[in-house]
């Protein structure tokens, strides 16, 4: 969630609305489950790959929750591994989510279990020289974003005091916590906000949302205004770039347009071919 890119008040929020999969129809399996039979055994359709459910929960615990995700990862190891598309192509490896949270302890188990080391752990981690080298090798490297469109920078900010000469050394090189969002008037938030409906099933809705203190500031300097959340998924953070187009978090090519017609207000969403047009609830 988050995204886990949240303030503790917003992890709170993000547990609450995520973490009970029943909501979503997902509950999760116990540890010792088959991942590879369904209800009355049979051979579930993701086979060879693991369920998606258990998958969406290991990284969601890896946020927070050791004693959970051990279970999971002790039934079976490849899940430290395990990554999750929040949605847009906003990819999250289950150490992706303990880097950007600051949590020490699970990230270092996870390493500890297989997963990949990563340009953002070390950064959390404060090994200097690994990040150093990643520099040198690919100068720019430090303008790449984590998961949710969370910088760098943030991700040593998140480290603590382990990981201070990794932050003075991003804040020297001056570009690794840039970022493209402009201001979005407060009048625009409130016409914006509300309920758009692309379809007549519950789940054929986009809510639009206005509350930036739930982004921790740490991870979003300039928190974004608004959180874009299909009912039923996860809330996208929404970055403004200008005019009333948008990118959500972890996803800067994709662009969520609202727009103004006779009838009220229209929010256009393209993702490469695919576009998506709702129209605001009066």
């Amino acid at each position: 969630m988050f995204t886990a890119n949240l303030s503790r008040r917003g992890l709170l929020q993000f547990a609450s609305t995520l973490l009970p999969a029943s909501a979503l129809g997902l509950a999760p399996a116990p540890p010792g489950a088959d991942i590879a039979s369904g209800s009355g055994g049979t051979i579930s359709d993701a086979f060879p790959a693991h369920a998606p459910e258990i998958v969406r929960e290991t990284v969601t615990v890896a946020h927070f929750d050791l004693k959970r995700l051990k279970d999971l990862v002790e039934a079976r190891p490849s899940l430290a591994n395990a990554a999750w598309d929040w949605g847009f192509g906003d990819w999250e490896s289950a150490l992706g989510a303990a880097s950007h949270m600051g949590n020490h302890g699970i990230a270092e188990y996870l390493i500890s279990r297989g997963a990949r080391p990563s340009l953002f752990s070390a950064a959390m981690l404060g090994q200097l020289e690994v990040v150093k080298a990643f520099v040198a090798a690919q100068p720019g490297i430090q303008r790449i974003r984590g998961p949710h469109g969370i910088s760098l920078l943030a991700h040593a900010s998140m480290g603590g005091s382990g990981a201070n000469a990794v932050l003075e050394y991003l804040h020297s090189l001056g570009d690794a916590d840039a970022t493209a969002a402009a201001e979005l008037p407060e009048a625009d938030v409130k016409v914006l906000v509300g309920t758009y409906v692309f379809g007549v099933g519950a789940s054929q809705q986009v809510e639009i949302t206005a509350d930036p203190k739930m982004y921790g500031t740490k991870m979003y300097p300039s928190p974004p205004p608004l959180t874009w959340t299909r009912k039923g998924t996860m809330g996208r953070p929404l970055f403004h770039l200008g005019e009333r187009v948008f990118y959500p978090g972890g996803a800067p090519h994709v662009r969520i347009r609202f727009a103004d017609d006779a009838e009220g207000v229209i929010m256009t969403v393209t993702d490469a071919e695919t576009a998506l047009t709702a129209r605001k609830k009066t």
